[in-house]
């Protein structure tokens, strides 16, 4: 049952519903890209592939005006609660209704950047409005890597305008993005035999509030792994116990939302181990204020007899690195609002064996700023004896104030609503960023509607901004179908 089917744009809240029962992890887009394809012949759009996976659309408009590009990524953020059962190489998304309100149950939403695609499947099947000709990109793998965006070609479009839809805030517009590096370090770790007559315990660090590394770095959210190891030093400095493994986060791009590690000790100090989960629990809320209410630190008894364990002087030295590692913003610029200049997120740790890898994704508008951050954590990591690895880089995508694009949006903005458009660079990363340094001649600018909570189960697109967003896109267009050059 279509939950959704009531709300308007009715075809833009459709293809939204559609997209929703396609699985569309990063990476793993071949089901969503036959969908678009199938549904731009329906239209009778031109359509085209390229050795990445991107889907070129073309719908023709009206022939004296200048040719159009929009843009917007074909996969999403798969993240679930702890408890949730869901399958997201198989199973659809679910969607509930919350007031003015749509959010997944216990999953990530995938309105990043489902909206946007839903948005560009409505153009295909727009007949209202008097459009120009339209370039629609769908492309692959942005969350993980922006594959798609990095080897898109120029040959696979011609417009000089560019309009993504991977913003998430109705009213603003969106001119450039920080620029982003990871770091990956490998930690190889002396296992020994346990000890003897002793239990095994999880110890669990889950309710985090998560969210985008690149929206949300600058909140104070905690970080799962940084709560987790805090507990770890705190806890063993009075309760022996060894360390079996320690694991958290699964995206480069999302603060982690929970974090567990396995120990051995003594089974008669369980009960002061339950005791100092509770009183890091209560000592953490205190220090978040209100930001992390529903942190969960907790001690479980398992069953599993681990048959070897990380040597006390590795179990120190992994826990101090991760102590060391950096996290959060790192400089914001001036202003009461001042935006976030440079950041890093401990993103991911894993254990495997006897070697942990750790990746710590960094963030700036400042491209040497993103190469002293890469320099600091490989520094650190080089002290407690790791390999450091920088991959996944990507530029910033600098402002244009100048933008003809942009003027042409902001008057359209003002006569609209009576008011200005807030114009922004943004700390996340956006596809433009490769856009513009492929195609220098571009002018691109970036909206969206309302989206919270992006990278997390806790994801939510506003319903009302939706409509406010498609009014914007197709006004605009009707407008750029209408006009010259300036």
């Amino acid at each position: 049952m279509n939950r959704l089917e009531e709300l308007k744009p009715e075809t833009l809240w459709r293809f939204f519903w559609e997209i929703s029962q396609i699985p569309r992890a990063s990476g793993k887009e071949e089901q969503i890209r036959n969908y678009v394809i199938s549904t731009a012949r329906s239209f009778d759009c031109a359509v085209d592939t390229d050795t990445s996976g991107n889907v070129i659309v073309k719908k023709e408009g009206r022939k004296e005006a200048r040719t159009v590009a929009l843009q917007a990524h074909l996969d999403m953020v798969c993240e679930k609660n702890t408890g949730t059962v869901h399958d997201f190489d198989e199973d659809p998304i679910s969607l509930v209704r919350r007031g003015d309100w749509v959010m997944a149950e216990g999953t990530t939403l995938g309105a990043d950047n489902g909206i946007g695609v839903a948005a560009m499947l409505a153009l295909m099947a727009d007949s209202a409005h008097r459009l120009p000709p339209l370039e629609l990109l769908f492309t692959v793998d942005e969350e993980t890597g922006m594959t798609g965006a990095r080897h898109l070609g120029r040959e696979s479009f011609t417009a000089e305008l560019l309009i993504n839809l991977d913003s998430e805030e109705m009213g603003t517009f969106t001119i450039g993005c920080a620029g982003g590096l990871d770091s990956r370090l490998i930690l190889d770790l002396n296992l020994v035999d346990p000890w003897d007559n002793t239990l095994t315990v999880c110890i669990s660090v889950t309710g985090l509030a998560g969210g985008h590394s690149g929206v949300n770095i600058h909140e104070d959210r905690g970080n799962a792994i940084k709560f987790l190891v805090r507990f770890l030093k705190t806890a063993g400095s009075t309760i022996p116990f060894q360390l079996v493994r320690l694991s958290g986060g699964s995206k480069h791009n999302a603060i982690p939302r929970e974090a567990e590690a396995l120990i051995l000790l003594n089974p008669d100090l369980f009960g002061e181990m339950e005791a100092a989960c509770r009183g890091m629990t209560t000592l953490l809320r205190d220090e978040y204020s209100q930001r992390e209410e529903a942190l969960s630190i907790q001690a479980f008894r398992e069953d599993t007899e681990p048959v070897r364990v990380i040597a006390a002087p590795d179990a120190a030295r992994y826990l101090d690195l991760l102590t060391a590692i950096p996290h959060g913003a790192l400089r914001i610029g001036p202003g009461r609002e001042g935006a976030v200049i440079s950041s890093t997120n401990l993103a991911i740790c894993t254990q495997e064996d006897s070697s942990c890898t750790i990746v710590t994704s960094h963030r700036s508008i400042i491209p040497s700023a993103i190469n002293e951050i890469a320099s600091q954590v490989k520094a650190v990591g080089t002290l407690a004896g790791a390999e450091v690895i920088h991959e996944h880089g990507y530029p910033a995508w600098m402002p244009d104030y100048n933008s003809e694009l942009l003027m042409r949006c902001s008057e359209l903005y003002r006569t609209r609503h009576g008011e200005n458009p807030r114009i922004r660079v943004i700390h996340a990363g956006l596809e433009c960023s490769y856009f513009k340094e492929h195609f220098t001649e571009l002018d691109m600018i970036s909206f969206g509607p309302r989206i919270m909570h992006a990278h997390s189960p806790s994801e939510m697109v506003e319903i009302s901004s939706v409509g406010s967003m498609w009014d914007f896109l197709t006004a605009l267009l009707e407008h750029l179908a209408e006009s010259r050059p300036a």
